[in-house]
């Protein structure tokens, strides 16, 4: 599997952003372009330690239960469960969002597994940094080809 942390890894997955344009179209979904790179953002800002989710005892449970399941898996299903917190309905600017997920990116290439600064998942619990890898780079992908890129 593709790395996050990987430079080349990492360079592929912003080229695919940079095919976005503002009038691509989703394969599958509720989001437009800009709602979705937006919503990419979410996560990472929860890996980064910079947004906290609420989690509770019954989340965690189902969490670590799935946990592995879900990182097993070669990508996500379509039109899986989204964490409301991360549900954007918003119209945003493409190129300043476009601009703001690349940064994200760019951050794990850069900084490697130090830019991780939660090592608890709010859902899944204790995670690796091979986890976190994992949870992101499908992530991602799994929207960029919702977009067909």
């Amino acid at each position: 599997m593709a790395s996050i942390f990987d430079k080349n890894d990492n360079n592929l997955i912003i080229s695919r952003i940079n095919a976005l344009t503002p009038e691509t179209q989703p394969l599958w979904g509720k989001m437009n372009v800009g709602q979705m790179l937006s919503h990419c953002q979410a996560p990472i800002d929860v890996a980064f330690g910079d947004a906290k989710l609420r989690s509770n005892f019954v989340f965690l449970l189902l969490g670590r239960i799935f946990k592995k399941k879900i990182l097993a898996a070669p990508k996500f299903k379509k039109n899986s469960m989204t964490e409301p917190s991360f549900i954007r309905t918003d119209a945003y600017d493409f190129e300043k969002t476009k601009t703001e997920l690349i940064a994200r990116i760019t951050r794990f290439a850069d900084e490697g597994t130090a830019c991780i600064k939660i090592d608890k998942h709010p859902f899944f619990g204790k995670m690796t940094f091979e986890e976190w890898d994992n949870l992101q780079w499908k992530h991602l992908n799994h929207h960029l080809k919702q977009f067909g890129v």
